[in-house]
């Protein structure tokens, strides 16, 4: 992937402005600046770096930032004068603190009628759970999908936060952001969007509920093909104490897959369920024979969906990921590639994490403050610079 083409970024032109915050909002505003928009953060003043020490945030790559107190009248113009230029807002507080900083939708809107304003939330705008507390596992585990994972007798194990905070959060945030735009060009007015990670991860979820419908789908964990259930679907240990994926669902591949580990179809039939846990057994004992660089070696001759457990720094240095520069060095960090892949304005890292503020000085001038009235606010901690 190119970094240094000339074209203009997909959504050049465009201007958001984020109201700083951790996780899933912010993923979102790091989608939009990798396909070309202006993302404006507005950080607090004095706010603690989301990670601690001196090292950037990735999330925040490709922004300006700006530090304003929103509580303070001089913030809140400032914040005002932006949102008079935008495209879009995103925030990502809980229902009603918008509001309460007197930013919320009908403020915002009734400035600049053509702005999408982008609402993030775990639990919704609205119902019981809106105004409580709340983290990605918590998310999942009321979904159903969090009870769909892991082994019987274990507790559901985090699938890290990429499930809900970004697949159900961010990243569904980003795409009804460009929907509305898309709308918007159309009609020429705003809207709102209530992006819930509660209703991302269900939607996620689509295929599953249609399998439990259908009488397909067991809802007892490892009772399923996908879920870890089948011995052709999930992970075995090698001899070095690593692990190999296995994904042959098809029955050529899962032919492939009898063949690399030398046991005869005859004896393994694909589908009867009743057999599964010996089988899980005797595939557990012919992994466990060997490491898994041999394993790789054997599988590497077949067609078949087999393919190692890496670790992250493993994974940097895979030739697939390397001839697909999955990962980039950029702004002295390596770090993964804008995604998807655009043919004609593909995605780039436009630039670093800023610093709280550092940028505030620039945007003042550029939204018309003379240098006495920019003094004026960051004497009155309105604004805080860099």
């Amino acid at each position: 992937m190119s970094n240094g083409t000339a074209v203009p970024g997909a959504l050049s032109g465009f201007r958001v402005v984020e109201l700083g915050g951790l996780g899933p909002a912010p993923f979102a505003g790091m989608i939009l600046a990798d396909f070309g928009a202006d993302v404006i953060r507005i950080d607090r003043p004095g706010a603690a770096p989301p990670i601690p020490g001196k090292r950037p945030h990735l999330l925040n790559r490709g922004r300006r930032s700006v530090a304003l107190d929103l509580k303070s009248p001089g913030g809140h113009d400032v914040l005002m004068r932006l949102v008079d230029s935008a495209d879009v807002l995103t925030e990502g507080f809980r229902p009603g603190v918008a509001e309460r900083l007197g930013v919320g939708p009908d403020v915002c809107l009734g400035r600049n009628p053509g702005l999408i304003y982008g609402r993030m939330t775990g639990w919704g705008q609205e119902g019981p759970l809106a105004q409580t507390a709340g983290h990605d596992l918590n998310y999942l585990a009321l979904s159903g999908v969090l009870g769909a994972l892991g082994a019987p007798d274990a507790p559901p194990p985090p699938p890290l936060n990429l499930v809900g905070d970004f697949g159900g959060g961010g990243m569904l945030l980003a795409l009804g952001i460009v929907v509305a735009l898309v709308e918007r060009g159309r009609s020429g007015q705003g809207q709102v969007i209530d992006a819930a990670i509660l209703d991302g991860v269900t939607l996620l979820a689509t295929t599953i509920v249609d399998l439990l419908a259908g009488g397909l789908y067991r809802e007892a964990r490892a009772q399923n093909i996908l879920d870890g259930g089948a011995p052709f679907y999930r992970a075995y240990r090698t001899s070095d104490d690593r692990f190999m994926s296995v994904g042959a669902v098809e029955p050529q591949f899962y032919a492939a897959l009898l063949e690399g580990l030398g046991a005869a179809a005859a004896d393994w039939p694909q589908y009867d369920r009743e057999r599964w846990p010996e089988q899980h057994r005797r595939f557990e004992e012919l992994f466990a024979q060997r490491t898994l660089d041999e394993w790789n070696d054997v599988f590497a001759a077949l067609d078949t969906c087999v393919a190692p457990v890496l670790h992250f720094t493993e994974a940097m240095e895979h030739p697939q990921i390397r001839a697909r520069e999955t990962y980039v060095d950029a702004f002295g960090h390596r770090q993964p590639a804008p995604a998807p892949r655009l043919g004609r304005t593909p995605g780039k890292v436009a630039g670093p994490a800023p610093a709280p503020g550092q940028h505030t000085r620039e945007i003042l001038a550029e939204l018309g403050l003379g240098e006495g009235e920019v003094e004026t606010l960051l004497e009155g901690a309105a604004v805080q610079a860099a």
